[in-house]
């Protein structure tokens, strides 16, 4: 009985000494999950992450847009808002869906699945469309609008 109660004791501080070392790793890990944005540092992981938003046009200016660059990092999955809001029609181009894992493209709750890369999104009128996709190669590509890049619809998609 004695030898038992031993054994159980022995246990029961060596469970304790290693949830202990389980607390160390914990906050170690914590540590190393600290990320700034910046894609240098940042890492993959399994959810989705959006992408700023880009919107072509408004009403005050057509051929204006909110952000040109964006950066990406490879391995990731990601969800990207792209409006058209001037009243223009919009084709917009990238060599991007080319070089990613594409997912699926949103339209008003409506889900297109694809099996293979889109040519263009052209807007017709003032909407989103969200595209979802996985990147996989790292590089530096181009979004456009062809008939408008000189009044400066366009900019660069970097996946590093």
């Amino acid at each position: 009985m004695h030898a038992f109660a031993a054994l159980v004791g022995v246990a029961l501080t060596q469970g304790h000494a290693w949830a202990q070392d389980d607390d160390d790793d914990d906050a170690a890990a914590g540590a190393a999950t600290k990320t700034d944005a910046s894609p240098e540092t940042e890492k993959a992981t399994r959810a989705s992450k959006d992408v700023p938003e880009l919107i072509l046009g408004a009403k005050e200016d057509q051929f204006t847009v909110n952000q040109k660059d964006f950066q990406l990092i490879a391995g990731q999955g990601y969800r990207w808002k792209i409006t058209a809001a001037g009243g223009l029609e919009y084709k917009f181009h990238t060599d991007l869906f080319r070089n990613v894992w594409n997912n699926q493209i949103v339209i008003n709750d409506l889900e297109v699945h694809m099996n293979g890369a889109p040519a263009w999104l052209e807007f017709d009128a003032d909407g989103t469309i969200q595209v979802q996709f996985t990147t996989v190669r790292p590089g530096i590509y181009t979004w456009s609008v062809p008939d408008l890049a000189d009044k400066g619809m366009k900019g660069t998609i970097t996946i590093k």
